[in-house]
């Protein structure tokens, strides 16, 4: 808390080019109530992902029943596991993930959204002991995705110091 009290009390020219400040003032909470990317940082844009059928081997076109994506705990995970590939693509990792926006949809075999199993899913990605950082988030409950079988979609902005900076 109180890096955080100085690092707000400063200027701007005060603070490090590329420095990424995490802002979490409840220890309990699983979320960042915000994150600062200041100017010089590596930035990320990874567009909304979808999950993938529980059977690696079947092919999207093939999926005819919710059941062959999984619940919303097993759709998050899949799904965060997709952004997780994406970033690995330019050398970023899940720990530079600063912001995620979670669009859910009602799991219709119990008739709600199932936040509690979108959380489960996401605390295995983030605030775990591989990584112990978490992210700031949005989630909304939305009326309908791009396909009949899914219940997540999530995008994500990532940011890290300059390489050879750190």
């Amino acid at each position: 808390m109180a890096a955080i009290s100085i690092a707000a009390a400063l200027p701007a020219s005060a603070l490090a080019q590329g420095e990424i400040t995490r802002i979490k003032r409840n220890p309990a909470a699983i979320i960042l109530e915000a994150a600062r990317v200041n100017a010089g940082a590596d930035v990320m844009y990874v567009s909304g992902q979808l999950p993938s059928p529980l059977d690696p081997a079947m092919p999207m076109s093939e999926v005819t029943s919710l059941d062959q994506m999984g619940d919303t705990r097993q759709q998050t995970i899949s799904t965060l596991a997709r952004i997780q590939d994406v970033l690995a693509t330019e050398g970023f990792t899940m720990a530079d993930v600063v912001k995620l926006n979670v669009f859910v949809m009602a799991d219709p075999r119990i008739g709600a959204m199932d936040f509690a199993g979108m959380n489960a899913g996401f605390r295995e990605f983030f605030g775990t002991e591989a990584n112990p950082n978490t992210t700031a988030r949005s989630t909304f409950e939305v009326a309908g995705l791009v396909g009949p079988y899914f219940l997540i979609e999530i995008d994500a902005i990532a940011a890290r110091a300059p390489q050879g900076s750190e």
